[in-house]
């Protein structure tokens, strides 16, 4: 039986995806800006921001707010 979600409009889009999306829209300096968080804003990289933001559920949330926010 395969696993729906219609109502979860992140569902099947993985956080790299996302995270790529945000920085080729805003670039690293932007979206530090817009969430102030060290991976952002200090030598960031989509390694080391995915493993911040794979750990950290809060910071994991803002990204995934701002992604549907800019769609």
């Amino acid at each position: 039986m395969e696993n729906r979600q219609p109502n979860n409009p992140l569902h099947g889009v993985k956080l790299a995806e996302i995270l790529e999306f945000l920085v080729n829209r805003y670039g690293w300096e932007e979206l530090g800006r817009r969430i102030n968080i060290r991976c952002f804003t200090k030598d960031p990289s989509i390694k080391s921001s995915l493993k911040f933001l794979q750990k950290t559920p809060w910071a994991r949330t803002k990204v995934e707010n701002l992604y549907l926010d800019s769609h």
